[in-house]
């Protein structure tokens, strides 16, 4: 039971820090009209492919 609630924590904070990067890709995209750095989006990308792995995972 406790791997199951570690999980949805980990799962939870990696939920959180993709959503607080993409909004601020968001903003800077929509008010700064400034397109993000390649790099930037590639960390994002890997950033939900851990956390795709990570649900995956039993």
């Amino acid at each position: 039971m406790t791997d199951i609630r570690e999980k949805k924590d980990n799962v939870k904070m990696h939920l959180r820090d993709l959503r607080q990067n993409l909004k601020k890709m968001h903003l800077e995209v929509t008010e700064e009209l400034i397109l993000p750095q390649p790099d930037d989006v590639k960390k994002l990308i890997n950033k939900m492919d851990q956390l795709l792995k990570l649900i995956e995972s039993k």
